[in-house]
């Protein structure tokens, strides 16, 4: 790759190295969390290959971005889109001038890259275990998951993982964050997001530039999730619209109840995969047997969301402990990041400030500290 980093500026250089690291997941689709059974987790290093993927791809993002204000301004812009980067541009201006959220080029410019998702990441594990399979970069630590910017690269190596005996789920990922490293841009993959999930994930992907711990996705993670929720809390009193409130409040209770039916079901599949006995074939029996259970239960939450069927494409293949396996990390450690947010006052900047003095502690007291409510020093 060095004729690559040779013609790029130190601070470009210095983030290639774990660039492939830096894809952080959002949406339903990619909460991600590691169950408490199982073998200890499988850390594979990559190859040159991936990494050169890794760079191409996230190069051709920046070069089909251009800045939002030269998009409002071309006669060719499509006024539906005008309007909604129009959009962008204030929650970008609400995010760092009251959230305290970094202030710098990221989100300030819009590509579209014709394409439905800006990468597609592989998850893996094993048949009757929830402990996702782990990829390793020098930067960022290792991730329970890889990362293509084609489809069809995620589905060839989904194929090889298959062939070595492990479960795979391929989901298809609408932004990343780079932590910083580079000036992150709006993507076609998500502008067509309602206003408020739209302010929600601007927020999220902005909240990983504040604090990220190598090696920790539950706290990183939720940390993005809770700064997520109180900004656009916050952003939707400036906005005087029922309409609004309202539609937030369907997505976000809809959110939860899918969450927790995963939940459930992990918790109930992680709990058979535990227990000493039985074979493993009863063990196969008994996991089809709460797949079908759970889809069931799934539709009637579907009847309770009046139809709503957002949710559909996580059923569209076969389901797997893949899908399971990445249930919690969005949201574990949501309830003792509030409580810190709370106890600050609910000052953002003081917030920030005690999540980043936590972040340098070590993991058990990361845990305990969250668990508990404790937060700060």
């Amino acid at each position: 790759m060095r004729w690559i980093q040779l013609a790029l500026e130190p601070k470009l250089r210095s983030g290639l190295s774990g660039l492939g690291a830096l894809l952080l997941l959002t949406g339903c689709t990619s909460l991600s969390a590691v169950g408490p059974f199982g073998p200890p987790p499988v850390s594979t290093p990559l190859s040159p290959s991936y990494y050169l993927q890794s760079v191409g791809g996230h190069l051709g993002v920046m070069r089909a971005a251009r800045p939002i204000d030269e998009w409002i301004a071309d006669p060719a812009t499509p006024a539906r889109l005008r309007e909604r980067l129009q959009l962008v541009r204030e929650i970008r201006e609400f995010a760092s001038r009251e959230l305290g959220l970094p202030n710098n080029g990221s989100y300030t410019r819009y590509a579209d890259l014709q394409r439905p998702f800006v990468v597609w990441n592989v998850f893996a594990t094993p048949e009757l275990s929830m402990q996702l399979k782990q990829w390793c970069f020098p930067v960022a630590g290792c991730v329970s998951y890889r990362g293509y910017y084609s489809k069809q690269a995620a589905e060839d190596e989904a194929v090889k993982l298959r062939a070595s005996g492990l479960e795979v789920q391929v989901a298809g990922i609408p932004a990343y964050s780079t932590l910083g490293w580079f000036d992150d841009p709006v993507l076609n993959t998500f502008i067509g997001y309602p206003p408020a999930e739209l302010a929600r994930l601007i927020f999220h992907e902005l909240a990983h530039q504040v604090a990220y711990v190598k090696n920790d996705t539950a706290f990183n993670e939720s940390f993005a999730t809770a700064v997520e929720e109180i900004g656009v809390e916050r952003w939707l009193k400036t906005r005087p619209d029922a309409a609004l409130q309202q539609g937030y409040e369907a997505y976000r209770q809809r959110r939860t109840d899918f969450i927790a039916l995963l939940k459930r079901y992990r918790m109930q599949l992680e709990t058979m995969y535990a227990q000493s006995e039985g074979d493993e074939a009863t063990k196969r029996q008994a996991k089809q047997a709460l797949f079908k259970q759970m889809r069931a239960d799934y539709e009637q939450l579907k009847q309770s969301w009046g139809g709503f069927a957002g949710y559909d494409r996580w059923f569209a293949d076969p389901l797997t402990n893949a899908h399971f396996a990445s249930v919690a990390t969005y949201t574990e450690f949501v309830p003792g990041f509030r409580r810190m947010y709370a106890g600050q006052d609910q000052s953002l900047p003081r917030f920030f400030e005690a999540v980043r003095e936590l972040a340098g502690r070590d993991t058990a007291t990361r845990k305990l500290r969250l668990t508990e409510g404790l937060g700060g020093s």
